[in-house]
């Protein structure tokens, strides 16, 4: 970079060959920062890497990632005053996982009722008749205990996510000891199913409550910061149009529609509040709750760009190779999406691309070969085509054409000599 550039890393790894992939990226812009193919996952590796991108002229708030322990230990290394934020995805994985293991099992219980009770509805005799009642009654209370464990934990993990959300449902931004009740509180109804499974999972959440609650800690500091400049009913206005137009890029069809239509009509309720000031502040509020971090699911999604090339290449991939990938993903402009028409490094640095990143890439070729030409000039004459006859001929102005058949025609008169002789 030509100056400082402020950037919240989203970092992860990817394995070719049991080989690590280090990748590093923007937040906002998702610019691929730095891509390394190292020889480990360590510490010391992840600091040389976020040492790295210092060089570069890159100021880290912070980062959001995975509990990878060499990842974690060496960011804080390396940018001991910068934020680390917990993935949201991958803390609440398991707890997820479990809940769709829960739920075939609840419907397979109710097949099997099901079954039970045509069984019993066909039994003809009287000896056959209390046979099938008692595996009937079997399979209800199977199908009792399975629907009593996974209803109330589908709605809890429901609330759950809600509970999660920056915003509340009437325009708040949620405060940090807001969300720790709401969290300690489902948690323990969630403890309290009759399921050791979930008692299991759910001892790591508990111990890393604090680590939730980092994006809500700058929620709070950014709301005081808003409240000095946009009135708070306005506010509470702006950040609902914000939370059902970050949905509705999330969302599908029918729930497009419905966060679309919720965001114009609460930008309408602000637009009516702040008249001629809604305008400036409008973008102000949005840019600000863009800021605020909770997840680093989009490096998963440059993961999933590398992921093809190192299926085809069978995980025999070069840094060269990464490099390639990386330049591609930073200069290709999105088709969708809320980045639509613009590429990588555009959004990071401002400055439009005077080209497609296939003629920058072109462009960026011609340079290297350019400079490597001037700096080092061959140390001999190119090699130069000789023709196959019996004398060397000597340069002339003769047209290169023209060389060639009179070439050709004292090759014929040299191979008709001996018949000549002969007859």
């Amino acid at each position: 970079m030509a100056s400082k550039t402020v950037v919240f890393y989203l970092s992860d790894e990817i394995f070719a060959c049991h080989a690590p992939i280090l990748v590093t990226i923007d937040a906002q812009s998702t610019t691929i920062l730095k891509i390394e193919l190292a020889t480990d996952r360590s510490a010391e590796t992840w600091r040389a890497h976020f040492a790295a991108l210092d060089a570069s002229l890159f100021h880290s708030l912070g980062m959001a990632s995975d509990r990878g322990v060499g990842l974690v230990a060496g960011d804080h290394a390396a940018c001991e005053e910068a934020l680390w934020v917990c993935d949201y995805f991958h803390e609440f994985q398991d707890l997820f996982t479990l809940r769709h293991q829960l739920e075939r099992k609840a419907y397979a219980a109710i097949r099997q009722e099901d079954e039970a009770a045509q069984k019993f509805a066909h039994a003809k005799s009287e000896s056959n008749l209390p046979k099938r009642l008692h595996q009937y009654e079997q399979a209800y209370q199977a199908c009792e205990h399975a629907m009593a464990i996974y209803d109330p934990l589908a709605m809890l993990l429901h609330l759950l996510r809600e509970a999660l959300q920056l915003c509340s449902p009437q325009g708040k931004l949620r405060t940090v000891e807001g969300v720790r009740s709401a969290l300690t509180s489902l948690l323990d109804r969630i403890e309290a199913l009759d399921c050791t499974a979930i008692s299991k999972t759910l001892q790591p959440l508990k111990a890393h409550i604090d680590d939730m609650l980092v994006p809500f800690a700058q929620c709070e500091v950014m709301y005081a910061q808003l409240l000095e400049v946009v009135p708070a009913h306005a506010l509470d206005f702006l950040v609902l149009a914000w939370h059902h137009d970050h949905f509705s890029y999330q969302s599908q069809a029918k729930q497009k529609c419905y966060h679309q239509s919720e965001r114009e009509a609460w930008l309408a309720c602000a637009a009516g509040l702040l008249d001629q000031e809604f305008e400036p502040l409008k973008p102000l509020v949005f840019e600000k709750l863009d800021s605020i971090i909770r997840a680093s699911s989009l490096v998963e999604m440059v993961n999933s760009l590398i992921r093809p090339y190192l299926n085809s290449c069978k995980g025999q991939i070069s840094q060269e190779a990464l490099n390639l990938i990386m330049f591609y993903h930073n200069h290709r402009r999105y088709k969708s999406g809320k980045r639509k028409g613009k590429a990588p490094m555009e959004l990071l640095t401002g400055a439009a691309l005077e080209a497609d990143w296939v003629e920058l890439l072109r462009q960026q070729v011609n340079q290297v070969q350019e400079a490597t030409l001037h700096a080092s000039p061959p140390a001999r004459a190119p090699l130069e085509l000789m023709c196959n006859s019996y004398r060397r001929q000597t340069p002339s102005a003769t047209p290169p054409s023209q060389a060639i058949l009179d070439n050709r025609a004292t090759s014929e008169a040299i191979v008709q000599q001996p018949g000549a002789e002969a007859a």
